[in-house]
Parts: structure tokens; sequence; C-alpha cells
């Protein structure tokens, strides 16, 4: 009875505090069900995504026992916004993404003013359930004369600890669901499905913290285990190509958000979407299950892991957190072989900090925005100058570079929401789905393509084609799995399984090589890791002794592997996705999941060793110990 009379009064004295904690457990809740696509298969992770915000709830707003009064309401208030705009723009991101903020994404500031056009075509009038009360509520709050006093030390302190143990409570559950949770960092969509999202960001803040203090700790003694395993599973080049187009120019191009499904595939029109990229195949070398492996930094990755073989980091982008690493870049290393380097863009030169990581891997001249005349604001997508007016006003500047040349160009056209200026740049119809953005997408796509069909014709016309490895690659997807249920109604199916959202992330990758006029399809499986080590065999550029996790995509003694950054793995026999395991020909989830087992804890390896060495910035033990 006692203790039903000390709880009726703790509601009673504290009534706001629980009022706003029952009221943030429901938004969060309501957020995971409605914004969030979190996969839940058993009763377990259903009542675990339930519990999981009531740890961050409580402490949280513990914090308000420390005033009393109207300032605790307001405590209160300042607390339960500060957590609404967390949810919003966790929802926000998501949208776009499918993926959750992380502290390194929050601290790029200066991508902000490139980004909010597309962040307001992201918003929503779903939105107002997180953010509608948080401006109702002041007016609600002004009329509340609230009398409670400061609680006691010991109040605040049971609270707190009560918090703790909720919290240890939910994360002894979710280990049960997946043992060694907290080492899978890389695996977001895990975390907030077990542990919620706001103890997420407190998780991921401490590994910003982590992380940051791993360089300063470091002392080479990781590199020498790294380079073991690197030089082990080299994959020696193909003789028949080592060196054949040595002193060869190269180009290549990143073709924004491209992805194979669209490969042959025609408009309602009839026209194929990208006829100038399917004839470019024809004539090439392609590998048609190529895929991309970026994290958060996206087009920024897939550049990394293009001069690197490095894969991108499990949070942030590459360009951003570790700029200032010691690198065995593409760029410096051709410059032993006379390679001038340059990339072309036609974007702010601070975008992904790409002024200075281009500084730091040797990239010689960086043509930004200011090479360009943008022209008219009514002919520039979102994003900046379309891909066709990109190309031509690069052809002179490219024809002004020391020869041989390594040229880096990147595409802007094809970008979320994939809009056109206006009905003058639609080259084909839009599609017909449910989904605006997969709706809009072909006719973006279409005309990069177009773009892409005009810079070749120029190639071709200034005698530069028949001097250069051409290569274009995709560098990351263009339509995120929360236009599932659209994509599956294109692909004419009931619902995409783990397994075909793995297999749509194949993207375009060929390489014309100078002379070539027939092409020739590779069935290994590859990914953005790989191109390094391919153009460098090439050019006859040894690299045995450089350390990085891709294979020459020629070598007959590679690994057929593909590796994403959350652990999925692709491989010839099977495909491990979502943890489930699928027979990679049938595509069919198989029962025996330990027969992936062997490809998950190499990717695990694999990708723990590639964030020691960017974490802890491995190389520059390699540079000191070559000096």
């Amino acid at each position: 009875m006692r203790l039903n009379d000390t709880v009726r009064a703790s509601f009673q004295e504290y009534r706001l505090f629980w009022i706003f904690s029952l009221l943030l457990w429901t938004k969060t809740y309501v957020v995971y069900q409605f914004f969030f696509n979190i996969p839940i298969e058993n009763t377990a992770q259903a009542f675990i995504l339930l519990i999981s915000p009531i740890s961050s709830t409580l402490f949280l707003f513990a914090f308000s026992f420390f005033f009393k009064g109207n300032k605790q309401k307001w405590v209160l208030y300042m607390l339960y916004a500060a957590a609404s705009f967390i949810l919003f723009a966790d929802a926000v991101y998501y949208r776009e993404f499918t993926d959750y903020l992380t502290m390194p994404v929050i601290l790029q500031p200066s991508n902000m003013e490139t980004l909010s056009t597309s962040f307001t075509s992201l918003l929503e009038w779903k939105d107002l359930i997180i953010l509608g009360d948080v401006l109702i509520l002041p007016f609600i709050l002004w009329r509340i004369n609230a009398t409670a006093t400061a609680a006691s030390h010991r109040r605040a302190l049971v609270t707190f600890a009560t918090a703790v143990v909720v919290f240890l409570f939910n994360l002894s559950l979710a280990e049960t669901e997946r043992p060694e949770l907290l080492t899978r960092s890389f695996d977001r969509e895990l975390l907030v499905k077990n542990i919620g999202t706001f103890n997420f960001h407190v998780y991921d803040a401490m590994l910003q913290t982590k992380t940051s203090a791993q360089k300063a700790m470091a002392d080479g003694s990781e590199l020498a285990k790294i380079e073991q395993y690197t030089r082990q599973h080299y994959a020696a080049p193909n003789p028949d190509y080592f060196g054949k187009y040595k002193g060869k120019n190269v180009i290549v191009v990143s073709f924004e958000s491209a992805q194979n499904f669209t490969h042959n595939m025609k408009a309602s029109n009839g026209e194929y979407i990208t006829p100038n990229l399917n004839k470019l195949i024809e004539e090439s070398h392609y590998w048609p299950n190529y895929y991309h492996t970026v994290g958060q930094g996206k087009t920024s990755d897939a550049e990394f892991s293009l001069d690197n073989s490095l894969y991108g980091l499990p949070r942030g982008a590459v360009y951003f957190t570790n700029a200032d690493n010691e690198y065995q870049a593409l760029p410096e290393l051709i410059k032993e072989d006379n390679y001038y380097s340059a990339v072309f863009h036609a974007n702010n030169k601070s975008f992904w900090n790409r002024d200075l990581m281009y500084k730091n891997i040797g990239v010689d001249q960086f043509f930004d925005e200011k090479s360009y005349d943008l022209g008219n604001p009514e002919d520039m997508t979102e994003w900046g100058l379309l891909d066709d007016s990109f190309f031509e006003q690069s052809i002179p500047m490219l024809e002004e570079l020391p020869e041989p040349f390594y040229a880096k160009f990147i595409t802007l056209t094809n970008h979320f929401p994939y809009t056109m200026p206006s009905e003058d740049y639609e080259l084909v119809p839009k599609f017909e789905t449910s989904s605006t953005t997969l709706n809009n997408f072909p006719q973006a796509l279409a005309y990069q393509d177009y773009a892409l069909g005009l810079f070749i014709d120029e190639l071709k016309a200034n005698g530069m084609w028949d001097d250069t490895i051409f290569v274009v690659y995709g560098d990351h997807y263009g339509i995120s799995t929360n236009h599932n249920a659209a994509m599956a109604d294109l692909l004419g199916k009931d619902e995409l399984t783990p397994f075909d959202v793995a297999k749509l992330q194949q993207v375009p990758f060929a390489v014309h090589l100078p002379g070539q006029t027939s092409g020739e399809v590779h069935e290994t499986i590859g990914s953005h890791v790989d191109m390094k080590p391919t153009i460098l065999h090439l050019l006859g550029i040894d690299t045995s002794d450089t350390v990085g996790f891709g294979s020459d995509l020629l070598s007959e003694d590679r690994t057929s592997r593909a590796i994403f950054r959350d652990g999925t793995v692709i491989t010839e026999e099977y495909v491990w996705a979502q943890s489930t395991c699928y027979d990679a020909s049938s595509g069919e989830a198989v029962e025996d999941v330990s027969l992936c087992g062997p490809d998950s804890e190499e990717a695990e390896k694999i990708l723990q060793m590639n964030d020691d060495l960017i974490y802890s910035d491995l190389l520059r033990f390699k540079e000191q110990t070559e000096e």
C-alpha cells in the first residue's frame, strides 16, 4: 500500500516528467514503425524495438530533476524538443539514404549549402507527427503553473540508475538475438533496431572519441599483419594485359547514381534509357556483376576506393575524417611513370573536402566550378551544371594537360531528386510507379547518358580516343530501399527480398582499351576496390607491394567477391545479406546459414583491417620504413 501511495505521489508531483517521457517513448516508436524500414523477424525483436526508447528517455529527462517549478517545465520541453529534432533529422536523412546520421556526417557542415535544395524535396506532411507537438506545446505549457520542487539528488540518481538497468536489460535481450552486437558498428540498422536511435547516437559519439584517439595511440605494429594478409591474397596480373597499355592516357568517368537494372532497358516510348552506355559496353571489357561498396561518403567513397583500393569507413566519409592520412593513392603511384593527374568536377571544390584530399593524394590539378561557365541558372540541375555542358567545357582543358595523364570526371546531372530544368531536357518518359523519385530517375539518367555520348564523340574527333584507356563506373545506388515497393512493381516482382536488394547494388563498370573494337563480358564478381589494381596493371605498374583489398579484374587468380560496407557479401555461390544466407543462383534462402559463415567472417576481418588502417593512419609507418 505504501508503495502504491509513493508511486501515486511521484506521478502527481512529477507528472510533467512522466507525460514527456510517455510522449517521447510513443513518438520514437511511431518513427520506428512509419519512418524507418526496420525488419522484424520475430516476437523478441518486436519487443526489443518497443522497449529500446525507454532507457534513453528516462536518462534524458532525469536531468530535469535538478530544477524546480517552471524551470523544470521548460527544461523538460527543451530536452523534448531537442530529442524531437534528432528524430526528425534521422527520419529525413533515412528517407534519402536508408541510413542513420553519425557524428562524422554531422561534422560535415561544408556540404550543407549544396544539400539544401535536396533537403526541401525530402520533406513530407507526415513530418508534422515528429515536430507538430513541439510547435504547440509552448502554448499549453505557458498556461500551466508547475509547482514541482527540485528532486533530491537521490531521486535523480535513482532515475539515472533505472535508465542504465533498463538499457542493460535491453542490451542483454539484443545480444541473445545478435551476439557481439556492439562490435558491428558498420551495421547501423542492426544497432538502431536493437538499442534504439538515441542510444545509437550516444554509442556513435563514443566511437567518434575512440577513433579520434586511435591514431594517436597507434605504433604501426598492426601494419605488418595487414601487409602480410594483402600479400598472401595478391592476385598476379594477367600476362596478356600487364603493361600492354603502358604510357597511354587514362580517363575515368564517375557515372552518378547509375545502377545496372537500367542496362538495355527501354522507356515506355520504346527508346533505350542509356543507348550510349550500352554501345560503349558492347565495345569494351564489361563486368555485369560489379557492385558499389560505398558507405555514408557516397560519391567520395567511390573515388576513395578507386584511387586506394580501400573501402570507405563505417561512419562518415574518409575524405572528411582522414583526409590528412598517408595513402598509396593511384595519382601518387603513377607519378613515377611521369603521369600527370587531374580531376574535373563542376561543383564547389570543398564539397566532400575534395580540395584538401586531392592535394594529399597527389592530384596535380583540380578543375572545380570556378573553371566553368555555369551559364543560365535555369539550365542547371539542382546540383549544378548539366553534364553535356560540363564535358563540352572540359575538352579544351583536357587537351592542355601534359601527357600521359590520368583524368577523372565526376558527373552531376543524375542526382537526387532527378528532376530536369524543363521539358526540353526530358529525353525519355518517366517511369509510372508509386514513387516520384523512381519515376524521375530515367530522365536524369538518360540525359547523363546523352552527355557521355557527346564526350566520347569529342574524344574521337580530337584523336584522343585511340590513345586512351576509357573507364566508366557507377559510383553508388540511385534508388534507395525506401522505394522498394515501387522498384518491385517496376521489375515485375511481388516484393524485394534482401537478396534482390543486394543484387540491385550492381553498377556499370566498363573499360575500353585503345584500339578495341569488340567487347568482352567478364562474369566474375567485382567492386570499387578492384579498379586501382586493374588500371595500374594495364599500365605495367606493379602493385604487389601496395596495401589494398582489391584485385585486378583481369587476373586469372583473383577471388570473385564483393563486400559491402554493411557486411553483405556476394560470391559466386552464396549471398549473405541481412543475416540471411541465399543461394546465388536461385536467390532462395538456404536453411544451413553456416554455408555463408566463412564468407561473412572473412568480410568482417577485411573490413576491420581496412578500418584499422585508416583510423590509425597505418600507412604513415610504411612511409617511414621506406625512408
